[in-house]
């Protein structure tokens, strides 16, 4: 396989491989860095490039060495569209754990704030075994209280750090200044807030739950290809040497590769658009 064709197709496949993932994985893939949220910023970078650094020239190379460069563009297409699967598969779980894991802190803050602890000291309380992004809330409203400043401020403030759970920092900053505001326990609006994220959390999973099945058809559609290919192989038509010798065969390897990938782009953009 020789020409501009080939070389188009490998620019082509290395620039989707390179294409950034979307947002929400790039800021659920931060992590604590000396205290601190890294957030979407150098920390998250470097995780996803070390990935990349690895899955994707093994990708191409694996790839040519079975099917020649028309395998090599294949390979690192089909390996750039699963890494971002699975990387807005992992922001998908993280959103849920960050959700349910801010609730019970909440509850259990609004419980010690019942029983006569001062804010800081309940915060702290609450945030002592919760999940990783409830902690640092927690951690961050304990502080806050502690010192006397603006909480809902530091609330909103800390929507660029939290990006899970930004939306609902704006909703426990709402709670807490109408609390300030109207001189009501904290307890209430804390319980109503954690209540709220419970019911979105149930919410969230048995949407979830319900989209598995079109997940899944689509799973199993994608490979239908390899399936036909098996076959054929099986009857003696020999489609893998039509696919690996000369330019057209390489050019429709990354072709058909092309499209099952797309496929599979549009049903997760379908089912994304279904869950927002």
């Amino acid at each position: 396989m020789s020409g501009p064709l080939p070389t188009a197709l490998l620019l082509l496949a290395a620039a989707l491989a390179c294409w950034p993932p979307p947002r929400v994985a790039l800021r659920v893939s931060g992590r604590v860095v000396g205290g601190t949220s890294a957030g979407p910023g150098l920390a998250a970078m470097s995780v996803l490039g070390r990935r990349r650094g690895v899955l994707l020239p093994g990708a191409a190379v694996l790839g040519a060495l079975l099917a020649g460069p028309g395998g090599a563009a294949a390979a690192l297409v089909l390996v750039a569209t699963l890494h971002r699967q699975r990387a807005a598969a992992r922001a998908e779980r993280e959103r849920a754990a960050a959700t349910a894991g801010l609730a019970e802190a909440l509850s259990s803050f609004a419980a010690e704030v019942r029983a006569g602890a001062p804010p800081a000291a309940a915060a702290g309380a609450a945030g002592a075994d919760a999940h990783s992004t409830a902690a640092r809330v927690m951690a961050l409203v304990s502080a806050t209280a502690h010192l006397g400043g603006d909480v809902p401020d530091a609330l909103r403030a800390a929507r660029a750090r939290e990006p899970v759970v930004a939306e609902h920092l704006d909703r426990l900053a709402g709670a807490w200044a109408l609390a300030e505001r109207h001189g009501i326990a904290l307890a209430g609006p804390a319980g109503a807030v954690a209540d709220d994220l419970r019911a979105r959390a149930r919410v969230a999973g048995g949407l979830r739950a319900r989209l598995a099945g079109p997940r899944a058809t689509a799973a199993v559609l994608a490979g239908l290809p390899v399936l036909g290919v098996l076959l054929g192989e099986g009857i003696g038509a020999r489609p893998t040497a039509v696919l690996t010798g000369g330019s057209i065969g390489q050019g429709l390897l990354v072709v058909g590769v092309g499209l099952v990938c797309a496929g599979l782009a549009w049903t997760e953009r379908i089912v994304a658009g279904v869950a927002r």
